[in-house]
């Protein structure tokens, strides 16, 4: 039912893609509701890292740690599994930050998030989350910088530097007004999408259920609340928050649809974007 295919590429960024499972949804023996449901970043216990849309087994089995799994629409006519986000008066309140620089981006955040019509303290209450203020900051996948943006997500929104804070502040500041635009300005599910893939929620109608996700937004949340809200260093004249943003134009809606080929189909440029695509899917 299944043909399995390894996938090498030089020019992936951030760490090596060890190996790409691939579905014979073209060969028509698999259905699309079992084959194209979701992606997952798996590691072994060496570090090398698996991106597949089926479980391991054989020689893949030794990648047993799921660090992202990305759910995509499908035609299966199954009612998905809801979670209804909590209120804000569920989220508390939060701690200032005790780093040094957690107002040294304060410029970068107002300029940007007033380029592309998204609220300054959301996109700060964010960045706290993400790296603690920290421009150094990496994950184990290869997330970068202040805003932790996957090196895909980077390039789709034209990074080319994404440890430069202010690129990496653009770069995510242009991904968040994508995200509300998609999501109708419903602000928790923007976060979660920011966190978990957008393709996750829309599977779920909101916030997916897993406990990274829920605990980012309610940090996320709980840090816009009671630290950066009402800051009025982040606003200047006039100002915007996440309750009075315009609705945007255009909803770019539907779940990005991602294809796939074996490592023998076509040159390393288009093997390159099959992953990139991957990539830019999970983030």
């Amino acid at each position: 039912m299944m043909n399995i295919a390894t996938l090498f590429n030089s020019k992936l960024p951030s760490f090596v893609l060890t190996a790409l499972t691939i579905s014979s949804i073209a060969l028509a023996t698999v259905s699309t509701a079992q084959a194209s449901t979701s992606i997952s970043i798996r590691k072994d216990n060496n570090g090398r890292v698996l991106l597949t849309n089926v479980a391991p087994t054989g020689k893949f089995a030794k990648y047993n740690k799921t660090v992202r799994e990305t759910f995509y629409r499908s035609n299966s006519t199954a009612a998905p599994a809801t979670y209804t986000p909590p209120s804000s008066q569920n989220y508390g309140t939060s701690k200032a930050s005790s780093s040094n620089s957690r107002n040294a981006y304060d410029g970068y955040i107002r300029d940007s998030a007033q380029r592309h019509g998204v609220d300054p303290a959301l996109l700060k209450a964010m960045m706290h989350t993400e790296s603690s203020f920290n421009p150094n900051a990496r994950s184990p996948v290869g997330a970068q910088g202040l805003m932790q943006l996957m090196p895909a997500t980077a390039r789709r929104f034209k990074v080319s530097n994404a440890w430069n804070p202010s690129e990496n502040i653009e770069g995510s500041a242009k991904y968040l007004a994508w995200l509300m635009r998609r999501f109708n300005n419903r602000v928790e599910y923007a976060v979660a999408g920011y966190n978990a893939g957008e393709g996750n929620v829309d599977k779920y109608k909101g916030i997916p259920p897993f406990k990274e996700t829920r605990n980012y937004v309610k940090s996320v949340m709980s840090r816009y609340n009671s630290l950066y809200k009402n800051d009025a260093s982040l606003f200047g004249n006039g100002g915007m928050n996440a309750n009075n943003i315009p609705a945007q134009a255009a909803n770019d809606g539907g779940a990005m649809k991602v294809s796939y080929g074996t490592s023998s189909n076509g040159n390393g440029s288009s093997r390159a974007s099959y992953s990139n695509s991957a990539y830019a899917a999970l983030r």
